[in-house]
């Protein structure tokens, strides 16, 4: 770069800053605190300048920033490794998907697998089983925490089964201990979903500390974003190694970006297809795999979040705190969400259960809120077996699932995240107590 090309990038960062304060400053200091969205992006404008300081480089795939946060990530949650990807859906899918390498020999995952999982949440938990035509093991949920209870692990065991994969609803952390204990006892991979769970602990630890794999998502609604964008972390080098294989078309060769030969013999790869010579082993490929990386400005958006993850997490608690104390005296009318015993949050939202015995029904109940612009979101799939796209599917199920369609029937979650003021919050308190006149 000549010294006119970092005069001008300097030139052109310090007016996407004054641009930032003339765009999106104002407006928000002008903002009402009327309007309670359920989540968003929160931002200022070193997220900007990132990320048109990695535009200017027009390196459109993965690059420095994106090593630069694989590296911090992993050092802010606790593991060896993090691999970045284009969303927390493709990160479940890579963590199924890496778990089906010939390389693992016998612990590979195989089509016919069971793999226990919990009956209410998100759809791309349980999706990458299916599409991997292994069987999902369901198991019903806890009032009001919306996760399993370990005690049932035992009767979803069968000798198909292979693995756990399960979230942290809402960012409340379900019993990892126990469950990690489980896994251990019967040889069970287990995959912690914290795509909802940024920043949470559970008995003093990271969720996504203790299962084999753990993933995270960047959706804007999230705790932090990358506008697009997930991760996958591991401690296990041979898992990060299969995992970047099954993101990067499936190839090989484990060279990190801009390298090339780290295995010395890039020109004379040998399998039992290869000519005689050997082959190229940036074009060996070892599974069936994808094109599933980031972009660098998006990387470059993530670097700059990564720095407000705290505050975030904090702010989140506190939004949480305000709120359940503001609606601690309408315990009559809803299950207000607790949370796991030993576990300290970063909670993604405040789910609620409108009571049976409650004088409206969930339905009046959201139309009255987001009639006074409060967003509402409900509970994600609630039973997914009562979605039509898992009408038809292979599964087993361990009880009667009753709670799972409590959860269908009857949940919705409200925002917490940190673009809400304490007005905001004690805006949406006054709303909830307007219900029973309201919906009468």
């Amino acid at each position: 770069m000549s010294k006119k090309s970092d005069e001008l990038r300097e030139k052109i960062l310090k007016m996407v800053g004054e641009y930032y304060q003339e765009t999106f400053e104002k407006p928000k200091a002008e903002a009402d605190n009327k309007e309670a969205l359920c989540a968003g992006r929160v931002f200022d404008e070193e997220e900007m300048r990132h990320l048109v300081d990695a535009s200017l480089d027009f390196w459109l795939t993965s690059g420095r920033y994106a090593d630069q946060f694989e590296k911090e990530f992993a050092e802010i949650f606790g593991r060896k490794h993090a691999l970045l990807t284009n969303s927390g859906s493709s990160a479940n899918l890579l963590a199924i998907a890496s778990l089906t390498s010939p390389k693992l020999k016998d612990r590979a995952l195989k089509s016919g697998d069971e793999i226990i999982t919990a009956a209410s949440g998100f759809p791309t938990t349980v999706n990458p089983i299916i599409q991997h035509q292994m069987i999902p093991v369901f198991l019903d949920a806890t009032i009001p925490s919306c996760n399993i209870d370990p005690s049932h692990l035992e009767q979803a065991l069968s000798p198909k089964t292979k693995g756990i994969f399960l979230a942290h609803t809402l960012g409340n952390p379900f019993d990892a201990v126990a469950v990690r204990a489980f896994a251990k006892k019967h040889n069970l991979w287990f995959i912690e979903d914290c795509c909802d769970a940024v920043g949470s602990v559970y008995q003093g630890q990271n969720v996504g500390t203790f299962g084999d794999i753990a993933t995270t998502s960047f959706y804007p609604a999230h705790h932090l974003t990358m506008g697009e964008g997930g991760c996958v972390l591991t401690d296990q080098p041979l898992l990060k190694t299969l995992i970047a294989s099954f993101r990067d078309w499936g190839r090989d060769c484990w060279c990190d970006p801009g390298k090339s030969n780290t295995c010395g013999k890039r020109f004379a790869w040998k399998f039992a297809g290869a000519p005689p010579s050997g082959y190229d082993h940036k074009y060996t490929y070892a599974h069936i795999g994808y094109n599933l990386k980031v972009t660098d400005m998006q990387a470059a958006v993530g670097v700059a979040q990564l720095k407000k993850l705290p505050e975030f997490v904090q702010r989140r608690r506190h939004n949480f705190k305000r709120l359940k104390a503001g609606l601690s005296d309408l315990s009559s009318i809803f299950i207000l969400p607790e949370e796991t015993p030993g576990s300290v949050p970063s909670w993604f939202g405040f789910p609620l259960f409108v009571r049976p015995e409650a004088p409206f029904d969930r339905g009046q109940a959201v139309r009255y809120l987001e009639s006074k612009k409060i967003g509402t979101r409900l509970l994600f799939g609630g039973n997914l077996l009562r979605q039509p796209a898992y009408e038809n599917i292979s599964h087993r199920v361990v009880g009667t699932l009753k709670n799972a369609d409590f959860v269908m029937e009857r949940a919705f979650w409200v925002g917490v995240y940190p673009g809400l003021s304490d007005q905001t919050i004690d805006y949406m308190v006054q709303v909830f107590h307007q219900l029973p006149s309201a919906c009468v």
